[in-house]
């Protein structure tokens, strides 16, 4: 098998390995909540990313570890934020909503005419999504800002963490970054579901997710982008909604109107479009 062939297969994987991550957490919401489930997975990821990557024997300077602090808390917050929206609204439409963070960051960083054509297809699968359009079913709002809150601090995850790989490039820095993000998801899962998150009953189920939606789909994808360009990984990535729908579907029985299967690939085609005539 080529390589390229073989880290296309990678990426699929991965992308299968995180959406059925989300509805594993989805299903264990009504026992450990959104905050409880968020605060298991990261804690274990981070537990796993320390022990692999001993993270110790790197030397951060006092900036470094500020840039890591910012891209580590960005990450913790987008799993909180993503995880009770996905409680609220279908799995495939918290991805497609959360997907205009990174999208954001890409229009941003051009000023090409062409980007307003993504601009104005991604802003027609929000508006086909929002429960204010006449065409959208009725979603909770509340879960839609959350999933939009999602995509805004993955934006900003992107932004450090492309700040902090300039100064320190090392594997490393995801081990040391990860802490950060347990460092403030697993207070809020211990304030809201105390009794859930130190019941070593659910660490089995936590440490299942955490591996599904952290370790093995960031193992492949590191393996994946050995032998793939940039461009290709980004194309492939935007299928990432249509993963989340179909996983929804399957595993969490959820449904969706034709109007929101139109949005969903509004914003597919907005961050493929966007990648594809990138420089």
């Amino acid at each position: 098998m080529q390589p390229l062939y073989k880290s296309i297969y990678l990426i699929l994987i991965a992308m299968l390995s995180i959406q059925f991550g989300a509805s594993v957490a989805k299903g264990l919401f009504p026992v450990a909540g959104p905050a409880g489930t968020t605060a298991l997975r990261v804690f274990i990821s981070a537990l796993i990313l320390v022990l692999v990557m001993r993270p110790w024997r790197e030397k951060f300077t006092a900036s470094g570890l500020r840039r890591i602090a910012a891209y580590g808390i960005s990450l913790g917050l987008m799993n909180l934020l993503f995880y009770f929206a996905l409680e609220r609204i279908p799995l495939g439409i918290a991805v497609a909503l959360e997907f205009t963070g990174p999208l954001t960051v890409a229009l941003l960083s051009s000023k090409r005419v062409l980007d307003l054509v993504w601009a104005v297809l991604a802003g027609l699968g929000i508006y086909l999504i929002l429960p204010l359009s006449e065409v959208s079913q009725a979603l909770d709002m509340v879960g839609v800002l959350l999933a939009l809150g999602a995509g805004f601090f993955w934006a900003l995850y992107i932004v450090f963490g492309k700040a902090t790989g300039k100064e320190n490039s090392s594997s490393a820095t995801s081990a040391v970054g990860m802490c950060f993000a347990a460092a403030v998801a697993f207070p809020v899962g211990l304030y809201t579901n105390f009794e859930q998150v130190v019941d070593p009953s659910l660490w089995m189920m936590g440490f299942l997710i955490a591996i599904l939606s952290s370790a093995l789909p960031y193992s492949l994808e590191m393996k994946a982008m050995q032998n793939m360009p940039a461009k290709t990984f980004g194309i492939l990535m935007s299928l990432e909604p249509a993963f989340a729908t179909l996983i929804g579907i399957l595993f969490l029985s959820e449904s969706l109107m034709p109007s929101q299967w139109v949005a969903i690939g509004c914003i597919m085609a907005a961050s493929a479009g966007s990648t594809i005539t990138a420089r």
